[in-house]
């Protein structure tokens, strides 16, 4: 296999429509040298405690490799495959939301005798490798909550700037997962500078696609060669079959006016009943971005700081106003996630607030199923049952 000059893989990129090259399994150790000597802070998936975690690699020997998932609702493990594929699983608890938006950040801190100091940003932009297409839908949703409105969250600005988003097609959907009924995988389509495609017939190889002027100059870096016909159709294949096994569908028909006038269904009174209100499922989701602050101070009350941390709906004081709690039970706090998840989220930011990545299914210690609610509510009340 031959090296291209970089000066070659930027021509050859510019004259496609379509760009798309092919690196070896060595390329890949190539990738994140090349993106780290740029100065990114590269994170990627690795297998660690029992699940896939997102965490910082120095190359590819700390990709999850050989290693593959089995999900359904409240199940996850990691499961050996026959192969020595690097992005052989699903997706597991964790999202880049993270690193974008993380759990617990320090927002300023002062003396007694000074002025507040704002926290600095990142000292160098982020490189993300193994981008799913419902994580990068999730980004995409994310950025439109985060800094699209009338008022940004600069602490998210900052993370977000100069993100390289280095995305993987999914061969491999878990049994939770749903991404074709939210219309945001398996296949990646845009919204990354590279896009890969894990190819293991015969040659263990990737299928690169360029989304962007800075993922070519990247990629010129890498060796790389021609893809041949086959290679580029493989890619549709193994995206089609990752489409038709979806472990899980949602009806998406109408969703949002059905919620809206199922308000007192009695399912809610069923999964208040199973639901724990621990708020998992929001933690895993990679949209959700509800978040509280706190002030603290030292014991002689000298130096103070500011913390904003990960908030859920489902605890009693995200919704607490003077004099209590406006959800006092479990059956508002998960009518009122759910309802805004796949309803509401529309009013709000015109997108729904799901990608169908399957995570709260997973990882709910009780297994509830947000397919399997949704698709009660559209069974009508049994006679006698509050309408």
């Amino acid at each position: 296999m031959s090296a291209r000059t970089a000066r070659g893989n930027v021509d050859l990129l510019s004259e496609r429509l379509d760009p798309a090259l092919v690196i070896p399994l060595d390329g890949l150790d190539e990738l994140v040298a090349v993106l780290q000597q740029r100065g990114y802070r590269v994170i990627g998936p690795r297998a660690r405690d029992g699940a896939i975690v997102y965490d910082d690699i120095t190359g590819a020997a700390d990709l999850p490799i050989g290693w593959g998932d089995e999900q359904d609702a409240g199940s996850y493990r990691l499961v050996r495959r026959a192969d020595d594929a690097r992005f052989g699983y699903a997706v597991g608890p964790h999202s880049w939301k993270q690193f974008l938006q993380p759990p617990h950040v320090r927002l300023w801190q002062a003396q007694r005798d000074g002025a507040p100091e704002a926290e600095p940003g990142p000292d160098r932009p982020l490189a993300f490798v193994g981008v799913r297409a419902c994580d990068r839908h999730a980004i995409e949703i994310q950025d439109r909550v985060l800094l699209g409105g009338r008022y940004t969250d600069d602490d998210y600005a900052a993370r977000r700037d100069g993100a390289f988003v280095v995305a993987v097609d999914c061969a491999d959907p878990a049994g939770t997962c749903f991404c074709v009924s939210m219309d945001t995988g398996p296949g990646v389509d845009d919204g990354f500078d590279l896009a890969l495609t894990e190819l293991l017939d015969g040659e263990h190889r990737f299928l690169v696609r360029v989304g962007s002027e800075r993922g070519a100059e990247v990629l010129s870096e890498v060796s790389c060669r021609d893809p041949e016909a086959e290679e580029r159709s493989t890619r549709e294949q193994i995206v089609a079959h990752a489409a038709e096994r979806m472990g899980r569908e949602l009806d998406t028909t109408g969703l949002r006016e059905l919620l809206q006038d199922a308000l007192e269904h009695p399912r809610w009174d069923e999964v208040a009943e199973r639901c724990l209100t621990c708020g998992n499922c929001t933690m895993v989701c990679p949209t959700c971005f509800c978040t509280t602050v706190e002030d603290v101070t030292d014991v002689r009350g000298e130096h103070a700081e500011r913390w904003r941390s990960w908030d859920t709906c489902f605890s009693l004081d995200h919704s607490y106003m003077h004099g209590g709690s406006v959800r006092a039970g479990g059956r508002s706090r998960y009518r009122q996630w759910l309802t805004h998840k796949l309803g509401t989220w529309w009013d709000q930011f015109g997108t729904s607030g799901c990608v169908g990545c399957g995570r709260c299914i997973a990882w709910c210690p009780v297994g509830i199923d947000i397919t399997e609610e949704a698709a009660a509510l559209r069974t009508p009340p049994s006679d006698g049952a509050r309408p």
